[in-house]
């Protein structure tokens, strides 16, 4: 597993969400994958309960928990920075944020490519 630089962000009602579900399950873990369903919604877990793969990529914390990518994710999306959101809707099956009539949503702005300096 290895570590980006903090390229993730959450919005005041993502974070708001993050205090709610803290609140009720202690420390959780965010992590996004590219998986075909709800692939734009990050999951949260209980803290420990969901194994990462020597391929994941920590992007960073909100809200003092941390937050992870796929590694195939990552390739895709590293010259991105990640902003969760909260939208009206129900989350993932297994996140934590199912059942709550909101959802994380993870939305993106693109960042200076290392590779193509800052233009």
């Amino acid at each position: 597993m290895s570590e980006a630089l903090n390229k993730v962000s959450a919005t005041p009602e993502a974070l708001a969400l993050l205090a709610e579900i803290v609140a009720d399950h202690g420390p959780v873990m965010f992590h996004q994958s590219g998986g075909c369903c709800d692939g734009s919604s990050p999951m949260c877990y209980p803290e420990g309960d969901f194994i990462l793969g020597d391929s994941d990529v920590k992007l960073g914390e909100i809200g003092g928990m941390p937050f992870y990518i796929g590694g195939a994710q990552y390739e895709v999306w590293k010259h991105t920075n990640l902003i969760i959101d909260v939208v009206p809707g129900r989350g993932g099956m297994f996140s934590l944020d199912n059942g709550r009539e909101r959802r994380f949503l993870t939305r993106s702005t693109v960042c200076a490519s290392p590779d193509r300096g800052n233009r």
